[in-house]
């Protein structure tokens, strides 16, 4: 790290969805002046969904980079400064009232009193180029983002554990009919919510089965299935394919410095968004792998800049009573 004089932030804000901007907004009108770095994909995992559907305030719904842009304008209007730029090193201080320091884009190093973390998770997806090319197009990581789409139509589900089955039959309520796609002979899932699915007549449960190819042009016409044990491949007629093999958190440049579950979701302490570390907090889905939606976003980062400004204002009090 370079000795020159670092840029000294009072609030770095790192990621830019739901929860970052959010974050942005209380910080910027509680004057701590925030600096936001967008990261990789500005604007999160809703750059890639065209209809938001569920997010209070828009009865006409809304697509995904449009509200981004707005929740955008909204945080710099209170003062936020949106940075184009990816934190690709951090370090910590263990101190209460120290100094942590971010490195952007592997060269510049700022300092921050206090680190909202807002990266997000990462759906996985299955790879085949079919699938990238539909994602928006029928292709959904998220059946309760994007579920209410297909009321009434026949969709295919991908995955074998309990957040499969769950979406399964969310989607069994919405749907006519739902194919769900389980690589191995057996699931994943609790026993629980396998009889659920079982004992839900309107889902079709394959085993030993998987995605050969996701058809249409411009939006999912149907699916080809393989069966990896006897190699036949069969072709049924969908319009939305949903993927539900599981998020990666977007922490990586967070491991040894912040307490994390095995999965790599930040741990935060009881109902607040402070981490381990005094003066960093995180929300969103980088600490949520059980909603994951962006009213739920958006509330953490409320909450994340709240938890940010009464930290500076306890340490300042202290200051000063000691002064």
């Amino acid at each position: 790290m370079s000795d020159n004089k670092l840029e000294r932030i009072k609030c770095l804000i790192i990621g830019s969805g739901p929860a970052g901007y959010t974050a942005a907004i209380y910080a910027s009108r509680a004057d701590l002046k925030p600096i936001m770095y967008t990261g990789m994909e500005p604007g999160g995992q809703l750059t890639t969904t065209t209809e938001v559907d569920n997010f209070p305030g828009y009865p006409e719904g809304i697509d995904g980079p449009t509200m981004m842009m707005q929740l955008q304008k909204q945080a710099e209007r209170f003062g936020t400064e949106v940075r184009i730029g990816m934190v690709t090193e951090v370090e910590f201080s263990k101190e209460v009232g120290g100094i942590h320091k971010a490195c952007i884009d592997n060269s510049t190093w700022v300092e921050a009193e206090t680190v909202i973390i807002s990266t997000g998770a990462t759906a996985k997806y299955l790879g085949l180029p079919s699938e990238q090319r539909l994602r928006g197009g029928g292709v959904s990581a998220c059946a309760v983002c994007d579920g209410f789409f297909y009321k009434n139509q026949e969709v295919a589900i991908v995955g074998g554990g309990d957040t499969a089955a769950e979406e399964a039959t969310y989607l069994a309520n919405i749907c006519s009919k739902v194919t769900m796609l389980v690589r191995k002979d057996e699931m994943r899932a609790s026993k629980a919510m396998q009889h659920r699915v079982t004992n839900t007549k309107n889902i079709d449960l394959r085993y030993n089965s998987q995605v050969d190819e996701v058809l249409g042009e411009q939006v999912v016409e149907g699916l080809r299935i393989l069966n990896n044990v006897t190699g036949e491949k069969e072709e049924i007629n969908i319009t939305g394919l949903f993927i539900a093999i599981g998020h990666k958190p977007n922490t990586e440049v967070f491991k040894g410095q912040l307490d994390m579950h095995e999965d790599g979701y930040l741990i935060t302490q009881g109902k607040s968004t402070k981490t381990n570390l005094p003066g960093v907090f995180a929300s969103g889905d980088v600490q949520d792998k059980e909603y994951r939606q962006a009213v739920t976003a958006a509330g953490t980062g409320c909450m994340a800049a709240l938890d940010a400004e009464r930290y500076l204002a306890a340490i300042e009090s202290k200051e000063e009573v000691s002064a």
